[in-house]
């Protein structure tokens, strides 16, 4: 809950109980439930009007996907580049040129830790 454990939440607790004082604390306590239950009905009425606009298609989302905290940069980038690369299959793959000038395919299958270093691929078109 917002990144605060039940010690610290303790302490907000005693503190809020000496700055408000007993006589205004339920009235402070009164104000923060209604404020809760109104966020609540504003959260459960956008739900509705959604359901209600996007029709059967908001059973379709997946939510656990638009979540933010699922973001991954790397991961994002590593999708893309395999998406572009599969649309790719029925060209031919790109060439690379070795140590000793010969060209060869890329071979985009082994993981870095496994692939042996080679140089950059040339593009003779691009220059």
């Amino acid at each position: 809950m917002f990144g605060i454990n039940g010690g610290e939440f303790l302490v907000l607790l005693v503190v809020a109980l000496v700055v408000l004082g007993p006589e205004r604390l339920p009235h402070y306590a009164e104000q923060l439930a209604s404020l809760v239950k109104s966020a609540r009905r504003f959260a459960k009425g956008a739900q509705a009007q959604m359901r209600e606009e996007l029709g059967p298609e908001f059973d379709d989302i997946d939510w656990q996907k638009l979540d933010p905290r699922q973001y991954d940069p790397r991961r994002i980038v590593r999708e893309a580049l395999t998406e572009a690369w599969n649309d790719d299959d029925d060209e031919p793959a790109p060439k690379k040129v070795t140590a000793n000038g010969s060209a060869g395919a890329v071979d985009l299958g082994k993981k870095p830790s496994e692939a042996k270093p080679s140089p950059v691929p040339y593009d003779e078109d691009a220059t």
